[in-house]
């Protein structure tokens, strides 16, 4: 029973922290060690000097293309310097036609289309349109997100520095009340973007997102088509003893799934290499030469990934010791009782029972990537949530 217990109580420590300590601790922190990352502003400088791709990749994305193309035209950055990029990954719709009319269109912008000839996912198609890039930085994109007129000019900004590798936006939501679903992810979201500003304040950042990001292209480097930039890159930095930092002012929006369905799918592929994450790479447990980022990445990246198996040692150990310990039955009664609440939260929209459900659903998708990474099931490429174009 010994081994139960500890089993037990190892797992409610990793809940714990990953849901609530790590975030409070974060907070403690900051007052104490903020700025110490601050970044000095001059964007005059930089707009005059740095040359700037804006990659947009595209799968079957004729509902949105052209409005992302008008957006990208928008974006005040110096026209000699700035190059926009569509990364079409296959598209079998009217994608490429849309692109090629918009360029026909608009002769006095600096815009082409790179066809990927075989669809092997977002990553391939980065990796294999970015060799035709010559500008200092590479600004990545999707065709459903929509920058902020200064949103390039923000990201490149915080390049600053010459161990700056790699620098984050800010992705907002605009249909927060449109449907329970996108509630609960903007609710997630928000608590998500104060941590990564304490991360980047501190030290790095462990995650992205792929609504807007920028590297140096020069330290570009081909991922795995199974990766995900938005995990892979700023590990891959930090550990290479460089930068990944979020930017709050570089903005862009975009739309939240609008269904449960559709969340829990994207949940499901953002956790397609999730096995990987489970232990942490060896080198990160280096706190001497890595620092904050060690504590950050253990706290955020590693207690996260766990939360899945953590849930299932949980109540399997919670449901043995119950049996031997009446003492431990009311807690058996509380676990249940939250997944009830959770089971229920699908239709009820009152946030006690939403945000269960939502919690759950994300738990659940942990658990489906790391079994379709396991199985050898998990995919590089996705069918689109409809709903959020």
């Amino acid at each position: 029973m010994l081994v139960v217990y500890v089993l037990f109580t190892l797992s409610l420590i990793t809940i714990f922290w990953a849901m609530i300590g790590y975030d409070l601790s974060l907070r403690l922190i900051y007052p104490i060690f903020k700025n110490r990352s601050k970044i000095s502003k001059n964007q005059d400088i930089k707009a005059r000097n740095t040359s700037v791709t804006l990659m947009i990749v595209a799968h079957n994305e004729e509902k949105v293309i052209k409005q992302k193309l008008q957006n990208a035209i928008s974006i005040k950055y110096p026209k000699n310097l700035m190059e926009i990029l569509v990364t079409s990954d296959n598209s079998t719709d009217r994608t490429n036609e849309i692109v090629l009319e918009f360029i026909k269109g608009n002769p006095n912008e600096n815009i082409r289309l790179f066809k990927v000839s075989e669809r092997k996912g977002k990553t391939n198609a980065q990796n294999e349109a970015q060799k035709t890039v010559k500008s200092e930085i590479l600004v990545m994109t999707d065709a459903n997100s929509m920058f902020e007129e200064n949103a390039v000019m923000e990201l490149v900004d915080y390049f600053d520095k010459d161990n700056i590798a790699y620098v984050c936006g800010q992705l907002k939501y605009i249909n927060k009340d449109d449907s329970p679903a996108s509630a609960s992810e903007v609710t997630y979201w928000s608590k998500e973007l104060k941590t990564r500003y304490i991360e980047s304040e501190l030290k790095s950042i462990v995650s992205g997102n792929g609504a807007i990001y920028a590297c140096r292209n020069n330290l570009y480097k081909d991922f795995d088509p199974i990766e995900s930039h938005d995990s892979a890159m700023p590990k891959y930095y930090v550990l290479n003893k460089m930068k990944a930092l979020y930017n709050p002012n570089a903005i862009a929006y975009e739309k939240a799934g609008e269904s449960f369905e559709d969340e829990f799918k994207r949940k499901v592929r953002m956790n397609r290499n999730i096995v990987k994450n489970l232990i942490p790479p060896l080198k990160v447990l280096n706190i001497f030469k890595y620092g904050w980022y060690t504590y950050v990445y253990l706290g955020h990246k590693t207690a996260r990934s766990n939360l899945g198996i953590a849930h299932i040692v949980l109540l399997v150990t919670n449901i043995i010791i119950s049996i031997n310990n009446i003492y431990f039955i009311p807690i058996l009664f509380l676990h249940i009782l939250f997944y009830l609440f959770a089971l229920t939260g699908r239709k009820i929209k009152f946030i006690l029972f939403r945000l269960p459900y939502y919690y759950a659903l994300t738990i659940y998708a942990q658990i489906v990537g790391i079994y379709n990474g396991i199985t050898g099931k998990s995919k590089p490429f996705w069918e689109k949530a409809e709903s959020t174009r």
